[in-house]
């Protein structure tokens, strides 16, 4: 609930710095296009919504962004997020004598706080203020982006939007300089007239020396209450690490053996870094995205972590994590605990979206399809690598539409050789159907294929296919981009077998007679072998088709 008011905090006042910056934009055209754009934007944040909106926003943001400087126990952040803190802490102080020298300015003088005055009061009067204002306007434009990456990257689109955000976060700050210095070299121009410059100080009724010493004093009071408010922030911090300590401390033992101890109160992800253990962790240990998720080891005390609380129990969830695996920057254990972190510390963002969990391991009854080209090695010894390329593309293309249009998984294709799963969304009936129609369609489209490339290949291209169901482990295995969806166990070497036994029977498909049962099927018109296969004691019955294409239509 926390992240969230900070979050829409940040939105109000991201769409307010926004609203602002395109508003000074306007200069490049004229000072009255700038002075009409800013009566828009008044009639917005200065109407009593706007305002209780706007300042209600600023007020919850910075509070709950000590809070969170409290609530951590180690402050170790990426440079990303440093640079953010950083930025966040700095606004304050840059930008609070804007805001004391234009509403100190309306509420104690009257004043009417035009472009024209700010700009007067900016180029004019005290250039120094320059120095303030310009990087106060860029620490607020880039802490904002940066808040905005931290949140959107965890979404399956943010990819796809992230060149148009990176074009809007240069532009915009660039047209609102460019309207910023254009508008004062306007101002100044103007200001060479005597006459022009004493009746715009008349009409905006510039403060008088009394007024403006007022306006620096309060400057100087609330920039000391900020600074106060964050040494608060700190005592608090080690006023709490001490009562901490007092209540004894939690060990938290990690699989290479290594014990972190720290004061009750810590999450896990905290402990990994107190003791710098490596610890995937995209969000920023804000319960958003799921990559610092552990798993409680056998032995560990039930009551050693508190519940789920609702936030988290939400995303893990979302990524169907079960009951032993807990977020690791929500879990706060109170007596010694053993986790396995579950996500190498280089997870992406990818890591954080939905899964199944089936991609975790799962074991399944699922249907391995294998397929190989025939004699492949003398066709390639005789073509040219361009040649050899060029068909494989071709075959590889038919035979994964087969599979795909059919309801399979392509898991690999190993030189000439595909691998393809049924199942992994379906039962095993459904899955075996699956398989015998994309074996049939495999066939069909090796055959248009031939047709296509008669004037390519001296022989038409033949292949072999094994097909087999049974139970086998399923997930996601592999590191970094060569990761992927495939099966292990006795039910995948068992196809392999099969694709390699079609070839002393000089036939397209072998499969195994199992499979044929529990598709619904007979295939009485195909010879039954029973097959001896390489690490089976028994016999495997299967049925041969010399052409998978002569299937029955299902």
């Amino acid at each position: 609930m926390i992240r969230n008011f900070r979050m829409a905090s940040g939105l109000v006042l991201m769409v307010y710095v926004i609203s602002h910056l395109m508003n000074h934009s306007l200069g490049l055209v004229s000072l009255e296009l700038l002075e009409a754009g800013r009566l828009w934007f008044l009639a917005v944040w200065r109407s009593p919504v706007g305002f209780s909106v706007l300042y209600g926003s600023l007020a919850v943001h910075l509070g709950l962004s000590l809070w969170g400087v409290y609530v951590r126990r180690k402050l170790a952040l990426t440079s990303g997020e440093a640079v953010q803190h950083f930025l966040g802490m700095a606004i304050p102080i840059l930008l609070i004598g804007h805001v004391v020298g234009t509403h100190g300015a309306v509420s104690m003088a009257g004043t009417d706080d035009t472009y024209i005055y700010v700009l007067l009061s900016l180029w004019k009067y005290d250039t120094s203020l320059l120095y303030w204002q310009l990087p106060g306007l860029f620490a607020a434009w880039i802490h904002g982006c940066l808040g905005l990456h931290f949140w959107l990257r965890l979404k399956p689109a943010y990819r796809r939007m992230l060149p148009y955000l990176y074009g809007a976060a240069l532009i915009i700050p660039l047209l609102a300089l460019l309207g910023f210095w254009q508008a004062g070299r306007d101002v100044l121009a103007l200001a060479e007239n005597p006459a022009w410059l004493e009746d715009m100080s008349a009409l905006n009724y510039r403060p008088n020396k009394e007024v403006f010493a007022q306006l620096t004093i309060n400057k100087f009071i609330a920039q000391g209450v900020f600074l106060g408010l964050v040494a608060l922030t700190m005592l608090a911090r080690g006023l709490r690490a001490l009562i901490e300590r007092r209540r004894g401390t939690v060990r938290v033992t990690y699989p290479d053996g290594r014990t972190i101890a720290a004061a009750q109160g810590a999450s896990i992800l905290e402990f990994s870094r107190i003791g710098g253990v490596p610890h995937a962790s995209i969000c920023g240990g804000r319960g958003r995205c799921s990559t610092c998720r552990v798993r409680v080891r056998a032995g560990t005390d039930s009551e050693a972590l508190p519940p789920p609380s609702p936030m988290e129990q939400r995303v893990l969830e979302r990524v169907g994590a079960p009951d032993n695996v807990r977020l690791a920057c929500q879990a706060r254990p109170t007596s010694d605990i053993s986790v396995t972190p579950l996500l190498p510390p280089n997870a992406t963002t990818r890591d954080a979206h939905p899964r199944s969990p089936m991609l975790a391991g799962q074991e399944r009854e699922i249907v391995v399809l294998f397929s190989d080209i025939r004699s492949f090695t003398e066709f390639s010894e005789n073509k040219l690598p361009y040649d050899v390329v060029f068909v494989l593309n071709r075959y590889f293309q038919s035979m994964g539409e087969a599979v795909e249009n059919a309801g399979g998984h392509l898991d690999k294709f190993i030189g000439d050789g595909v691998m393809a799963l049924f199942g992994l969304e379906t039962g095993p009936e459904e899955a075996c159907r699956q398989a015998i129609i994309a074996a049939r369609n495999m066939s069909l489209g090796l055959a248009e294929l031939n047709s296509a490339l008669s004037n390519d290949v001296d022989e038409p291209i033949r292949i072999g296919i094994g097909l087999h169901v049974g139970s086998a482990i399923v997930g996601e295995i592999g590191y970094g981009q060569a990761s992927s969806v495939t099966a292990i166990g006795d039910t995948v070497n068992t196809a392999s077998r099969l694709e390699a036994v079609s070839k002393d029977f000089s036939a397209e498909l072998v499969v195994s007679e199992e499979l044929v049962v529990k598709a619904g099927l007979t295939l009485g018109e195909f010879p039954r072998h029973e097959v001896e296969l390489r690490g089976r004691s028994a016999t495997v019955p299967v049925r041969v088709i010399d052409r998978a294409g002569d299937l029955p239509e299902i």
